[in-house]
């Protein structure tokens, strides 16, 4: 019986999603143009050849509108940094339709709240929040900046001042977090009740010297999981849905003081957890691989596998629509490489010939459809 349950669990995926999905690369560097795009094939693994969605300087992070065919971007023009809003066509291709500058300079990263009234961007070198409101056709207006200030000092020259690094939304919408790396904390913001503006809420103190970068709620909503970046730890919060409040409750390195030690350099990068709740990913550029946790239902973590990438450092990794991948962008070896999860026991495996070449990937973003 669990096994056919596993093959309609299978199937039902398939048919959700389709044997095909779009994605978007963004990308920064050099060599790169602009947002790329590709069609991934969910049964084999491979990529279709990649081309050019969007040409356009440093579209790091990428963020989909929850109810429009609306793609959103931060990146640079003519001396500004902001963001700039793409209709999303049928076949995939993009094309721009709003943008905003940011008085605090770029983005790192990018989230629309999921009642698509506003999206919020947070400025690692301005050390600020950036809310743009949305109108009914999903163009952008003027931000409103949040400040941060202070820094925790332990770590030099990346904690001197405040640095936050990733924006996302409780469950229930109802608050923004923001963890922040030089201030050792996950900012906490009260979101309005017409979902047009953010206030101050508390603020949840990390591992000291830990870093925060990237952060995901459990499945059941009742822990995060905030990935350290200069610690390269996973630490696990309790989470109270009715206060807003998070609190710190242990933490798991992600690789072995012996494994770091054989690099000249090490930082962690990206984090997500598998739609089934029980399994956690991270990515660790230097060692240049994903280590992945089973999770328990008291929120702890156990360390079972750490895979290469296939590639060189892996800013960015994503699971694909069905749940049935995870990917891996190289942002150094210009290359995405695909692994198949074990549907069972959450393993990865490369599969061989998986990969596709885009310059500087650090962004992967399915259209879900």
């Amino acid at each position: 019986m669990p096994c056919l349950l596993l093959l309609v669990s299978i199937f039902f995926h398939a048919s959700l999603f389709g044997e095909k999905s779009i994605l978007y690369v963004g990308t920064g560097g050099k060599n790169a143009e602009g947002i790329y795009h590709t069609v991934f094939n969910h049964s084999t693994g491979q990529f279709s050849q990649t081309s050019l969605a969007a040409k356009v300087d440093s579209p790091g992070f990428l963020a989909l509108h929850p109810h429009q065919e609306i793609l959103y971007t931060v990146a640079k023009w003519r001396g500004n940094a902001g963001v700039i809003g793409y209709h999303v066509s049928k076949s995939g291709t993009l094309t721009e339709f709003t943008r905003q500058p940011c008085p605090d300079g770029m983005g790192c990263h990018i989230a629309v709240h999921p009642s698509g009234h506003f999206l919020l961007t947070t400025q690692y070198g301005g050390g600020s929040v950036g809310l743009f409101l949305l109108d009914q056709a999903g163009s952008l207006s003027p931000p409103t900046i949040y400040e941060h200030s202070g820094g925790s000092g332990i770590v030099g020259n990346r904690q001197d001042s405040p640095h936050p690094h990733w924006c996302g939304y409780s469950p229930c919408g109802n608050y923004a977090l923001i963890p922040d790396l030089g201030l050792d904390q996950i900012v906490i913001y009260h979101v309005s009740e017409d979902k047009k503006k953010i206030s101050p809420h508390g603020k949840a103190a990390s591992l000291p010297g830990g870093g925060p970068r990237h952060m995901r709620f459990s499945k059941d909503g009742n822990f995060i999981y905030l990935l350290n970046e200069l610690s390269l730890s996973v630490e696990t919060f309790s989470w109270d849905p009715d206060l807003g409040e998070a609190k710190s409750l242990f933490s798991i390195p992600t690789l072995t003081e012996q494994e770091k030690a054989e690099e000249s350099f090490n930082s962690a990068a990206e984090i997500l957890v598998h739609p089934t709740g029980n399994w956690v990913y991270s990515s660790n550029r230097g060692h240049d691989s994903v280590t992945f946790f089973e999770a328990d239902r008291d929120g702890t973590l156990q360390v079972v596998q750490k895979q290469p990438i296939r590639g060189a450092f892996p800013r960015n990794i994503n699971l694909s629509p069905d749940g049935n991948w995870l990917l891996a962008a190289g942002q150094d070896s210009h290359t995405l490489s695909a692994h198949r999860i074990d549907p069972k026991t959450g393993k990865l495996t490369f599969q061989r010939g998986a990969v596709a070449h885009v310059p500087n990937p650090i962004c992967l973003l399915f259209l879900k459809r």
